[in-house]
């Protein structure tokens, strides 16, 4: 496991010569952009790692061009808001998490959308019951003002070196000439059809015709070019206090739903004051030691980072590394197991609830929860929580604390630059398509972000602190993760994926870390995600491991097949050498697309 401790960088001449011009040294780094996608890259003068090969060749361009990995992170988003619009875009909202090289220190913004002004704790009851969770969904209730573009702007704002124009140019570039349809794009609007074709605005940009686009034909979103050429020209406040936060507004207000469409599609209360009121956070990121790493992540509202923090420290004292498979994921299925237990009871908004962030990733207390752990048998869920401010050696709480559901399709991008910058950013719109609602002339469907409220309490009787209210922010599992060794970077990571992200960002972690697996392989392992619930969702790739399976069935771990797929992460690691590697999913969702600047195979 050394392999992954930091030595001095060294970098050939030829490196050092094109670092200091800004271009290509001849021959080498003035390859083009990626044409195809590949899950690993390694090189020098910076990385980028995202699900999609124009997404990821745009934020290379950047880079190569002088950019720095901030830069290169919105240029990379904006593009992905064309060619993964059903994921993330304008509409939605994240967490954005950098590491300055130049200070050491690692920071984080806030991106996550707000309930309007008029929310309450029964946002989504009627008639003292919750509505169906595919109602809330599809509706202008779901709708939380939008926290991408504010993210963007002040992420450059604060670190980046490029305007806000010139990072999202070529994105709308790409808006506008349009990209190679595949068959996860098809496939996407194919699973979405029913209620994409219920919004004209929505049916006219991805069911022209009545069907989607076919896979390798061109796609073009003018509208959404010329958002981000109004973006670009008068920056975010044309959202947040100009005409497309007016058509934003109207959407939400009155659903642009087809008369002839038997959806009952509610309208939400979100108003331009709302809009004006939105603020980016820079909150301080969690920090947790493991295996003599600083691992740091995203702070509530978002569970990620503390939720990663708490699993991990419940594993400090296990050598996982010693272990085989079997028992490996038995601890690393408990870990998470009581960790969520803990996580639905005390995460929220912490402007609205007392969050004890600190006392959740003490080591104090996840101790008093890894004896719980039982080395041959699963424990009986869902377990409860325990009060991390009173922690009680191997004594469990009494009130079980189930995990709600949370949407699943998320992106995440992790970027780094010559001079060492790294960022890990995960933005989404919430569910596959959002909310389904594409705001008319303006080519971006709306984020459904609000769904991931609890519509109400989890536990009759507990307090719940993701409860919806006026301008509160919903709890999240996105866990953007960056891993210093020294106060050097080592790796970051991150992934889509709901709730499971965290399982995910988990298993990556304690793979490469424990289990001494490359990066790439760690992201392509077959995943399970235990989130406090009676079977662990499961990949068939992790039903296939039937040796391992069998080990696991007999310690009473239980398992339920996921939909289809858990998490496509991506990654970027700092080599020994000085280069970087980039790493992306090899498979899931058709594969990622992982990218450097200058090439360079061999040290």
């Amino acid at each position: 496991m050394a392999a992954h401790r930091s030595t001095p960088v060294r970098i050939t001449a030829v490196t050092a010569i094109a670092a200091l011009i800004g271009v290509a040294a001849p021959g080498i780094a003035a390859a083009a952009p990626p044409t195809s996608k590949s899950p690993v890259a390694v090189g020098y003068l910076g990385a980028v790692s995202s699900i999609d090969a124009d997404a990821t060749a745009i934020g290379t361009k950047i880079l190569r061009e002088g950019g720095n990995a901030v830069d290169a992170a919105v240029a990379t988003a904006a593009a992905l808001g064309v060619t993964d619009p059903f994921s993330a875009g304008v509409g939605g909202g994240g967490f954005f998490v950098y590491y300055d090289a130049r200070t050491g220190k690692v920071h984080t913004l806030d991106g996550r959308e707000t309930a309007p002004s008029s929310a309450d704790e029964n946002l989504f009851v009627e008639n003292g019951k919750a509505i169906p969770f595919a109602d809330a969904v599809t509706s202008g209730l779901s709708v939380g003002v939008p926290g991408t573009p504010a993210t963007w702007q002040e992420a450059l704002r604060k670190w980046g070196t490029k305007s806000l124009a010139k990072a999202i140019k070529p994105a709308e570039d790409l808006a506008r000439k349009g990209f190679t349809v595949d068959q996860t794009f098809t496939t996407q609007i194919t699973n979405n059809a029913a209620r994409f074709s219920a919004f004209p605005s929505t049916r006219s940009l991805y069911l022209p015709g009545g069907a989607p686009p076919a896979v390798g034909t061109t796609f073009k979103n003018p509208d959404l070019a010329g958002t981000y050429a109004q973006l670009a020209a008068k920056g975010t406040d044309v959202l947040y206090r100009g005409p497309i936060g007016a058509d934003v507004v109207n959407t939400v207000r009155k659903p642009p739903v087809d008369p002839a469409s038997t959806l009952n599609v509610r309208p939400g209360d979100l108003t331009a004051a709302d809009l004006a009121k939105y603020r980016v956070v820079e909150r301080k990121p969690t920090k947790t030691e493991y295996r003599g790493l600083d691992v740091y992540g995203m702070p509530a509202p978002s569970s990620g980072g503390l939720t990663v923090g708490e699993a991990l420290n419940i594993l400090e004292n296990t050598k996982l590394s010693k272990l085989e498979k079997a028992d490996y994921l038995h601890y690393f299925l408990e870990s998470t197991r009581y960790a969520f237990a803990d996580r639905n009871r005390w995460i929220g908004d912490p402007a609205f609830v007392d969050v004890p962030a600190k006392e959740l990733i003490s080591q104090k207390f996840a101790d008093s929860r890894a004896c719980l752990i039982d080395p041959a048998k699963a424990g009986t869920s869902p377990v409860a929580p325990a009060d991390p401010r009173t922690p009680s050696p191997c004594v469990a709480g009494t009130n079980p604390a189930p995990t709600p559901y949370e949407g699943e399709n998320t992106t995440h991008l992790t970027v780094a630059d010559r001079w060492g910058n790294v960022v890990a950013y995960t933005l989404t719109i919430e569910q596959e398509g959002g909310s389904g609602i594409v705001v008319p002339g303006r080519g971006f469907l709306l984020n459904n972000e609000l769904t991931d409220f609890s519509f109400t309490p989890v536990t009759p009787g507990v307090p719940d602190p993701n409860l919806p209210g006026p301008a509160k922010r919903p709890r999240s599992s996105m866990a953007p993760t960056i891993v210093l060794d020294h106060g050097k970077p080592f790796l970051a990571v991150g992934s889509p994926g709901g709730a499971s992200i965290i399982t995910t960002v988990l298993q990556v972690l304690t793979g490469r870390i424990d289990r001494g697996l490359k990066l790439v392989d760690a992201i392509a392992e077959p995943r399970a995600s235990q989130r406090n619930s009676a079977a662990a969702q499961v990949e068939q790739s992790f039903l296939d491991q039937t040796d391992v399976l069998a080990i696991l069935k007999a310690k009473q771990q239980g398992f339920s097949t996921a939909p289809a797929e858990i998490g496509a992460a991506t990654g970027v690691e700092r080599l020994r050498d000085g280069r970087w590697l980039a790493a992306a999913e090899p498979t899931r969702r058709g594969g990622g697309s992982a990218a450097v600047v200058l090439p360079w195979p061999h040290p």
